[in-house]
């Protein structure tokens, strides 16, 4: 099976279709900014590969032309690895097939459920840290690993509520989940700030407690924060820019990771191309500086 990623450890963004024509062409994206620096580029860019189940059409005709010039990571929202009756063969199927016809550098899903046997939900549910949910979760990632020829890697959720009966930490379910079944962590950092605040738990003694060996990608993304008598709501909706809290777990995790491949994750209420790459730029000259680089252009493309 393949390593972990192959994804360059540098910024990449999420590909939305507002910004197809700007990624192929960046120094005309910058003239439409007061931003001084030279046009830059993304180290690569990541797709939700459901969107691209379709034969063909304008979607693969972008995708194609992309692909390219920028190595690809497909983040599957749809694989539901913790549904009771296992992974639907026909999704995985579809995935296997978009992974042959693109051969994306590292392919990701959730450590959530997001179906049952008659149903499918848009959202995506948390599992129980409990035995039989590792098991559970081992088998099926072994599945996916074994028909994508590759190894795959799973995303700490955004978590609302917890489980009563929970038989380990979230951390320890993912470090014994990496062991047993060969896969890496997908680490989203926003992901912590959101369930840390909404669960009551100390967010920097979790990022500490990450084995970045592990670590193949992390995601930094915005939340909505909504007031309630009881405290603070946090919602993972992927729709602002980096919170401050979330830079600065971030830096403190590469710190210690080193580069790693990292991902701008703008979802909802999706900005310009260059204010998608400020928040580049900034996650860059993060690592940068852990690493000891004086120079933040020198780590990712300049056109």
């Amino acid at each position: 099976m393949n390593i972990l990623s192959e994804l360059p450890p540098s910024v990449g963004i999420g590909l939305k279709p507002q910004h197809y024509a700007e990624l192929l062409d960046p120094v005309s994206a910058s003239t439409r900014s007061s931003d001084t620096r030279p046009a830059a580029k993304p180290g690569w860019v990541e797709v939700h590969p459901q969107n691209y189940f379709c034969d063909g059409g304008p979607p693969h005709r972008w995708l194609g032309e992309i692909a390219q010039h920028y190595p690809l990571s497909f983040h599957s929202v749809g694989l539901s690895l913790g549904t009771a009756s296992g992974v639907d063969r026909g999704e995985l199927g579809r995935l296997a097939a978009l992974c042959d016809r693109y051969a994306p550098a590292s392919v990701s899903d959730h450590l959530s459920w997001s179906g049952s046997a008659s149903n499918r939900y848009p959202d995506l549910l948390p599992v129980s840290y409990t035995n039989l949910a590792l098991d559970h979760f081992v088998t099926q990632v072994s599945v996916v690993q074994d028909r994508l020829g590759r190894k795959m890697l799973i995303e700490n959720p955004s978590r609302y509520l917890a489980f009563a009966g929970d038989e380990m930490g979230e951390v320890d379910f993912l470090h014994l989940l990496c062991e047993r079944a060969g896969c890496g962590i997908l680490f989203d950092i926003n992901n912590v700030e959101v369930s840390a605040t909404n669960l009551g738990f100390d967010p920097w003694a979790f990022v500490d407690s990450v084995d970045p060996a592990l670590v193949g990608e992390i995601h930094l993304a915005g939340h909505a924060h909504e007031d309630h008598p009881e405290g603070a709501l946090l919602i993972d909706d992927h729709g602002s820019p980096v919170s401050p809290l979330t830079w600065a777990l971030f830096e403190r995790f590469v710190a210690r990771s080193g580069p790693k491949p990292v991902l701008i994750e703008w979802d909802t209420d999706v900005p310009e191309y260059p204010i998608l790459m400020d928040e580049v730029h900034k996650a860059q000259s993060i690592m940068n500086a852990a690493a000891g680089c004086a120079d933040a252009e020198t780590s990712y493309a300049v056109a």
